[in-house]
């Protein structure tokens, strides 16, 4: 089954997958999601070849992947192959039992967060509503 169709039901009953959940926890765009599948998908690539299989911009492409590095999805390394000018790089996404393992550790700590300011928040609600 593809990743993009896995759901997951929550209390209220509304359906979410791992986009709306990466979206949530990381403010991750569908452009930058299109960008870490394809890098998981056909291995390191260049700006160019990104923005030539994707159909996106160079310029959507480098914010794109500037916010997954700063994520920690995505590794930069210098084409060793680039000839003077400026340097250009070859993206790669992290190792995919990484990125699974951190995805969950950062669920996990998105969980914990919402767990301990919903009582405290009830209660600043309550106190100031007059009950």
């Amino acid at each position: 089954m593809e990743v993009q169709k896995l759901k997951a039901r929550l209390p209220s009953g509304r359906e979410v997958g791992l986009v709306e959940a990466l979206s949530f926890c990381y403010d991750i765009s569908d452009t930058d999601f299109q960008i870490l599948k394809a890098l998981i998908n056909l291995g390191p690539k260049t700006e160019d070849d990104l923005a030539s299989v994707l159909k996106l911009s160079k310029a959507s492409i480098n914010r794109s992947v500037n916010k997954l590095i700063s994520i920690g999805f995505v590794e930069r390394v210098k084409d060793q192959g680039s000839k003077g000018g400026r340097p250009r790089y070859i993206y790669k996404a992290v190792d995919a039992d990484f990125l699974v393992e951190k995805m969950s550790k950062d669920f996990e700590y998105c969980a914990k967060l919402f767990s301990a300011l919903t009582p405290s928040e009830l209660k600043s609600f309550q106190k100031t509503s007059g009950t």
